[in-house]
């Protein structure tokens, strides 16, 4: 960035910080300040959340977890791929790993990211210089320290998007104005040195931050702020990819560092800690999780397994979120239905997995409001962000706002559990306790007791460390699909190219009732799946009210066996395995992707106008 653009950021950055400070509601419902000076800002509790709550708000809205952060960025992956239609220099080609530096839909928020860091580097340098921070009452000095706290493991959510969307980024660990002077155009850092300082600052701030249950202690309301677990669970993931593969400025390829056991070992460190504090839980039901929690816009959280949510209000671009819109099945043709899981996906779940028919909605909504359509297995909807799900108030069919304030979840327990078994698995191979936390969370997808071993659901004892890491790829997928968590793992682990490729070959195999092929990278298909008798048409049924289970009560014949071969009374057809699969889903599914390249964004052209030091991604 040019010493003008620094400048004007660091003039701004404190009034920025107070003026958005009416974004988002809880954490974020404030009232603005109109005094700049950092001692009038920093003087109290109450004035620092409200420097804090702009940090906050730098999460959410158009540009940042709103829609793509969330939603245009994480597909095409082996689970979601993004909207129809031609080449057009935005979205499409984003989700196609086709987008160019001048990308419209990249810049705003590669500048979002940035804003946050510097609103979070004001917080940082100014909070532990306060009067109040040192000498201020028990309960003030503890408000404040996990203030500092937050506002380390902000800047470190944002650097942390970043790097895995664009890599080797410069360092910006100071406000602009201290920066302003000594480094007006910073160079790139090598995203391991970043890694390396957001890590320490987590290890930081999880000694500031509390637990859950000691929120109300220290004075605090409970809201979706970040507390003990939610730092720890962010210190986990992002010691995953410090210990995993990535592509850099320098370019050579992914790489991997030799050092990466040590990462490993924090991050199970931070899982065990989680995991024993007994803080967190997973909810009995999934299905529960999504539409009555989720969905539901919930206040509270019983089991606390939403961890770190991005929180939403106020029905426009800069502090809600497009989720339920953007994506999941249409109301009265209200939608853009622009994520479409996998044909090969659908076909990876067990028919009793019960994450199934959250993940997948596999119908669109009439103007009712509640009557469903099936739609075919070319136009499937995602399902855990539905708008028919939506209550608290409910939206009404007619209705066609198109921000709905459903929270963005970044970290779920579940997450915690799986993230345990992977760095346990890679340390010291599968152990009980890597089993035992795999089949938690797979014993609650199935709807069984989460703590009773159950023969029918677990993963099989015995496997090889690397039979077990990949039941714990598929399982990630399973549990966590259209989360946006998926395309990043498999950047991580180096397999985002064999992923593509091979969804790619089972779906051209899909698309002439060819059998497919188990995966070579994970654990595979269930055994019925592999055949030619599945269904060329699914029948659903044409007067469906009330809210069915999408598969089970919406469809009247099997996905797994040969169909009908007329139309059954009261149902209306949909074509399933046919050519349209090849025609309508390979035809624009990841076809820009090249090894080398995709894994990364490229740097926005107006960044770089702005900073002649900074260089562009390998191949762009």
């Amino acid at each position: 960035m040019n010493a003008n653009f620094l400048k004007k950021l660091a003039a701004l950055g404190t009034l920025s910080v107070l003026v958005i400070a009416t974004g988002c509601k809880k954490y974020l419902d404030q009232q603005p300040i109109t005094d700049v000076d950092a001692t009038v800002v920093f003087k109290d509790v109450q004035s620092t959340y409200k420097a804090l709550a702009g940090v906050y708000s730098r999460l959410v809205g158009d540009a940042g977890y709103g829609i793509r952060l969330s939603l245009y960025y994480p597909v095409d992956n082996d689970e979601m791929q993004g909207p129809t239609g031609s080449s057009d220099n935005d979205r499409r080609d984003i989700a196609r790993f086709a987008a160019t530096p001048g990308n419209a839909q990249i810049t705003n928020p590669f500048n979002q990211i940035f804003q946050g860091i510097e609103y979070a580097n004001i917080c940082i340098d100014n909070i532990p210089k306060m009067e109040m921070y040192n000498n201020g009452t028990e309960q003030e000095k503890k408000q404040l320290q996990r203030m500092y706290g937050e506002a380390l493991a902000l800047r470190a959510q944002f650097y942390f998007e970043a790097i895995r969307n664009w890599g080797d980024l410069p360092a910006h660990f100071v406000p602009a104005s201290k920066q302003v002077n000594s480094d007006p155009f910073p160079v790139r850092t090598h995203s391991d040195t970043l890694y390396n300082r957001i890590i320490s600052d987590l290890a930081l701030a999880a000694t500031l931050v509390p637990w859950k249950s000691e929120i109300t202690s220290i004075g605090d309301a409970l809201d979706e702020r970040l507390t003990k677990g939610s730092i720890k669970a962010l210190r986990a993931r992002i010691a995953l990819f410090r210990g995993g593969y990535a592509l850099h400025a320098t370019g050579g390829g992914m790489q991997r560092n030799a050092d990466y056991l040590t990462y490993y070992q924090i991050a199970k460190n931070e899982c065990n800690d989680i995991i024993n504090s007994g803080q967190h839980s997973l909810n009995p039901s999934y299905r529960a999780l999504w539409k009555d929690q989720v969905c539901a816009r919930a206040v509270t959280d019983p089991n606390a397994e939403l961890m770190f949510q991005v929180s939403a209000i106020g029905l426009n671009a800069a502090e809600d979120t497009k989720l339920g819109y953007y994506n999941g099945p249409t109301v009265n043709n209200f939608g853009n239905r622009s994520i479409n899981p996998l044909p090969t996906y659908l076909y990876l779940f067990d028919s009793t997995d019960q994450r199934r028919d959250v993940t997948f909605a596999i119908y669109n909504v009439a103007a009712n409001g509640s009557t469903k359509v099936g739609q075919a297995i070319t136009a499937m909807n995602d399902g855990k962000y539905r708008r028919d799900w939506i209550t608290n108030p409910t939206v009404a069919p007619t209705n066609a706002i198109q921000y709905f304030g459903l929270k963005w979840q970044v970290i779920r327990y579940s997450d915690v559990l799986l993230m345990y078994a992977e760095a346990e698995n890679e340390l010291s191979g599968p152990t009980a306790s890597a089993y035992n936390a795999i089949n938690m969370v797979r014993r609650r997808g199935y709807g069984k007791p989460i703590g009773t071993p159950d023969a029918t659901v677990d993963i099989p004892a015995g496997l090889s460390k690397t039979d077990f890491f990949k039941a714990i790829v598929r399982e990630r997928s399973l549990e966590l699909g259209g989360e946006g968590i998926r395309k990043y793992d498999l950047i991580r682990w180096n397999l985002l190219g064999t992923a593509i490729a091979e969804s790619k070959a089972n779906m051209l195999k899909m698309s002439t009732s060819t059998v497919m092929v188990q995966p070579t990278y994970m654990a595979g298909y269930p055994s019925y799946c592999l055949t030619t008798a599945l269904p060329v048409r699914m029948y659903f049924y044409s007067s469906t009210a009330s809210d069915n289970n999408n598969i089970g009560g919406l469809f009247f014949n099997s996905l797994y066996k040969t169909a009908p071969a007329s139309t059954p009374s009261g149902t209306t057809s949909v074509t399933w395995l046919s050519a349209a699969i090849n025609t309508t889903c390979v035809a624009r599914y990841a076809t820009g992707f090249t090894t080398g390249k995709g894994e990364l964004l490229p740097i926005p052209q107006p960044a770089r106008d702005a900073n002649y030091n900074l260089s562009q991604n390998p191949n762009y």
